[in-house]
């Protein structure tokens, strides 16, 4: 992965991380459900962003390549990955 990239990933999951640190906190101080519900929430989003992300220089790099590329087995492997990916989230 591409050095900027990386570290922008990486700087998100030390965000999510510290997020959930405070969830935590709210769910040991007994905080309200709902306000620890929402909190949750915006971590499940902030998630998908990274995951998003992921995916998106996966396209852009290792999927390009190999269609691109003559080995019929590198391009049935990164589109059966791609499908179970899409299967894993509910969207095929």
């Amino acid at each position: 992965m591409a050095d900027e990239r990386t570290t922008s990933i990486v700087r998100r999951l030390k965000s999510v991380e510290g997020h959930v640190r405070g969830i935590e906190r709210m769910v040991e101080e007994g905080a309200y459900c709902v306000d620890v519900v929402n909190q949750i929430l915006a971590v499940q989003r902030a998630l998908k962003k990274v995951s998003a992300a992921v995916l998106d220089h996966h396209l852009h790099s290792c999927v390009t390549h190999a269609v691109r590329g003559s080995d019929d087995a590198a391009k049935e492997r990164v589109l059966r990955e791609l499908m179970e990916v899409f299967e894993a989230t509910g969207k095929a």
